[in-house]
């Protein structure tokens, strides 16, 4: 069983260190803030002060962080620790433009680069079921093969060149998916709201029919209840809509949906809600006049 060096122990990189500790595994953790890695030490973790002591020894390293620049400085601090041939799974969602000067640093420093980015939020992350979206050498594939199997229910390998980026592009489209539908679903509860109706309603309307789903149901009582407990947060979602815009002006197509959303999670972000669940775009459909939200948090 591989050694995994986990840069990065946020909301997602702490529930795949647990699975990875659960499958087996030993787990070497950094984060920039120790006391969020501190919390694996008691599942087993081995807990380092530095990015070079986490990759001193492991045999995969894995990046999942917040952006491109966060993952670079990680690897670049890294660099005492790392030797060549070691397996590098980036599996932070960093949009296109931010490949290349990752899949050049592993190139320089011997690293075999896998693009590895991961779709799904907190409770799939805690259950050990997201999807990994990889593309790398298969050289990479059986050290990587309990990594992936330990924080997900199936990996799809998407090519052998991880630098092309072909994992990031298909999370970059999946993603877009998830953030247009989170902000038509809390636009249509304002917009209820703000007509005059509970904004209930119009989950009656919408449950057991074709536009019923898991993630609408998820999202809708999210909203209802006030419950903005981040399984991904604002600040992240809006993040990743500037990444889809992006990647979509590079390849000559418009996202006018995930655009429009952009601009919700910007002004929630102003009202405050960064570290809430993006749900809470919710709160940017109302004017400053706008009415008290069902949770009964104004959205001024």
């Amino acid at each position: 069983m591989p050694t995994v060096a986990l840069l990065g122990t946020g909301i997602m990189g702490a529930a795949m260190g647990r699975n990875l500790l659960r499958s087996g595994l030993q787990v070497r953790a950094w984060n920039r803030t120790r006391a969020k890695a501190d919390a694996l030490e008691a599942d087993g973790a081995t807990v380092t002060g530095s990015p070079a002591e986490a990759a001193d020894g492991a045999d995969v390293v894995i990046t999942m962080l917040n952006d491109g620049p966060g993952v670079l400085a990680a690897m670049s601090g890294a660099v005492p620790g790392l030797r060549a041939g070691q397996v590098w799974a980036q599996m932070s969602t960093v949009g296109l433009l931010a490949l290349e000067p990752l899949a050049g640093f592993a190139a320089e420093h011997g690293l075999i680069f896998v693009d590895a980015p991961v779709q799904g939020t907190r409770q799939p992350a805690e259950q050990g079921e997201l999807l990994v979206l990889a593309a790398g050498p298969e050289d990479a594939r059986a050290a990587l093969a309990p990594v992936f199997e330990a924080v997900g229910k199936k990996t799809m390998w998407l090519g052998d060149d991880g630098a092309a980026g072909n994992a990031t592009r298909l999370k970059l489209a999946a993603v877009n998916y998830a953030i247009a539908l989170t902000g038509i679903i809390g636009e249509s509860l304002a917009l209820t709201e703000a007509l005059g109706l509970d904004p209930a309603l119009f989950g009656e309307v919408v449950t057991g029919g074709p536009l019923d789903n898991v993630y609408l149901q998820a999202k809708m009582q999210a909203i209802l209840s006030g419950d903005f407990t981040p399984s991904f947060a604002v600040r992240n979602a809006e993040k990743d809509t500037r990444l889809i815009a992006e990647a979509a002006a590079v390849a000559g197509v418009r996202v006018d949906m995930t655009e429009g959303v952009g601009e919700r999670f910007r002004r929630a972000l102003a009202l405050g809600h960064g570290d809430d669940d993006m749900a809470a775009a919710y709160f940017a459909g109302f004017t400053p006049d706008g009415p008290v939200t069902p949770g009964g948090r104004s959205g001024r």
